[in-house]
């Protein structure tokens, strides 16, 4: 029988006790073989050396989290006591403060979590325009997101722009019904999500409703002079090279942009090619400008994607043409090969 007392004097005792006792009691059912009691601001642990160790390290987190943030969720509370792999654990433990982005609604911290994200973050605090390229779940849209919020939150800029093409991946959806808003947000929905995950509902709408942030179709930006902003290009592989020339000449003074895209997923028709691949090329050089490259080692989504996205790598390799262009390289190859026809008549 092993026994330890845990202080609870830097934070809330109501806090982490909850009303009533409430998480308390969720921690008694976590750890029903431990004893349990709580005394004031602290908390004693008794039973065998392991439970005890286990709800200690579970309980040393909710107070660093505590710590951090003032408040935990019942709903946040029951994750870390339940949570056992590494991926939850680590939302919670704050192995370097400086690397926080956002802190969301009921406390939630919104951290870049792999190299490419964190360089990518980097970047985009020593430049003015990023590209960040790579392939689906790296998390491109979702830390651009996050540091643009982070900018509106410090008052770096006077407002957000989120935008993105409005192209149908691969589908005919035909007649959206509904008002020019209800047609677009479908496009959009990933952008929308990204926000509700760093900003509380209620500000949210305000921000929406005073045009502090906007989310508009790519189409929309022309003509426009973007100044004091932070300006994400979603999905810009489905932006042609005019579309996306005129995109970087909105950006005004004291502006920031961020421009993701995975080239292997282009859905602009046919006869259409991407023009982010030779915008990333010959903007290269230029000072101001960075570029980031994420891969699957980045995929923060379901593992299964990492080896869908190498599946379809070693795919391409082997064929030594990724699937999206054949359909491009045939339908130029027959243009060419009519144009010769005419001529010779």
């Amino acid at each position: 029988m092993t026994e330890t007392i845990i202080s609870l004097e830097t934070v809330n005792p109501i806090e982490f006790f909850g009303v009533n006792n409430q998480k308390l009691d969720i921690l008694k059912k976590k750890f029903p073989l431990l004893k349990i009691l709580s005394r004031g601001t602290q908390i004693k642990l008794s039973g065998s050396p392991e439970q005890v160790e286990s709800a200690k390290e579970k309980i040393d987190l909710i107070v660093q989290y505590l710590e951090r943030n003032g408040h935990m969720s019942e709903n946040y509370f029951e994750q870390i006591l339940g949570g056992d792999d590494a991926e939850t654990v680590d939302n919670f433990i704050d192995r370097n403060p400086n690397d926080i982005l956002v802190f969301g609604p009921n406390g939630k911290t919104v951290r870049a979590r792999t190299i490419n994200q964190k360089r990518l973050v980097q970047v985009a605090e020593k430049n003015d325009i990023v590209f960040a390229i790579g392939p689906a779940g790296t998390g491109k849209t979702y830390t651009a997101v996050a540091l643009a919020v982070r900018a509106l939150k410090n008052k770096m800029v006077k407002k957000i722009i989120l935008t993105r093409p409005a192209v149908e991946a691969g589908e005919s959806l035909g007649f959206l019904p509904g008002d020019l808003k209800e047609k677009i947000d479908p496009y959009l929905r990933p952008l929308y999500d990204a926000l509700d995950d760093m900003i509380p509902a209620d500000k949210l709408g305000y921000y929406m409703s005073t045009r502090v942030i906007e989310i508009a179709p790519l189409a929309y930006m022309r003509g426009r002079t973007l100044d004091n902003a932070f300006i994400i290009l979603d999905e810009a592989q489905n932006s042609t090279d005019l579309q996306l020339k005129m995109f970087l000449t909105r950006i005004g003074a004291n502006a920031k942009a961020i421009i993701t895209g995975d080239l292997t997923q282009i859905d602009l028709p046919k006869n259409q090619r991407s023009g982010l691949e030779k915008a990333a090329r010959i903007l290269r050089n230029i000072d101001g400008i960075a570029h980031i490259e994420l891969d699957e080692e980045d995929v923060v989504r379901h593992r299964l994607v990492k080896a869908i996205i190498r599946a379809y790598d070693k795919d391409h390799k082997e064929t030594d043409v990724h699937p999206d262009q054949r359909p491009r390289e045939h339908w130029r190859d027959r243009k060419e090969r009519t144009d010769r026809s005419e001529e010779t008549k």
